[in-house]
């Protein structure tokens, strides 16, 4: 058996990936394709292992394939690399799929203890949260991601997330019949 053949991913390549898993609608396929590429890439790769990882989780719960997708993001898990939502929010998104109400909070509340890094892993959350009627769950975490990114020089990408996060928080706090509060009232002035 010869040695395994090491190889760099660029965004450019990820890009297409995915770009032709919408196209297609082969996302099992291509999910398969970037765990391969996962397993192969090198620690000098534009794209992370564990990113890669994530990528292929996400393309399997497109797919419907939630213990696929769990598998994947324990991988990122395991592997540690950079990712730009955090493997363990991926991850209790897809085991609130299956059911397994109580590793997907497991997952949250140790996320919680460590406070992500990025927009992203919040709105991944409130989201997650929102759509398995946790209302209280996913106004916290719209609440704390916002309070944490609100008042930083941003770039305008991140100004986007952050009133993408707003947004999910104003839905969410309508349908628990709260009044509009100061965070709402940011959405005015964009």
């Amino acid at each position: 058996m010869g040695a395994m053949r090491l190889t760099h991913v660029t965004t450019a390549e990820l890009d297409r990936l995915e770009f032709h898993a919408v196209r297609s609608g082969e996302h099992g396929r291509v999910a398969a394709q970037l765990m391969d590429l996962a397993n192969r890439v090198d620690a000098g790769s534009e794209i992370s292992r564990a990113e890669l990882f994530v990528r292929a989780g996400e393309q399997w719960e497109i797919a419907q394939e939630f213990e696929r997708a769990c598998s994947a993001y324990q991988r990122a898990i395991d592997d540690g690399g950079p990712t730009v939502i955090d493997a363990r929010a991926l991850s209790a998104g897809a085991l609130l799929q299956l059911n397994e109400v109580g590793q997907a909070y497991t997952h949250l509340e140790r996320l919680e203890g460590e406070e992500p890094s990025g927009l992203q892993t919040y709105i991944h959350v409130a989201e997650a949260l929102y759509a398995h009627d946790d209302l209280e769950g996913a106004q916290r975490w719209a609440t704390v991601g916002a309070h944490r990114f609100l008042g930083l020089d941003a770039s305008p990408y991140v100004h986007d997330l952050l009133l993408e996060l707003l947004r999910i928080r104003f839905r969410v706090r309508v349908d628990l019949g709260l009044d509009e509060d100061a965070l709402d009232r940011r959405l005015d002035a964009g």
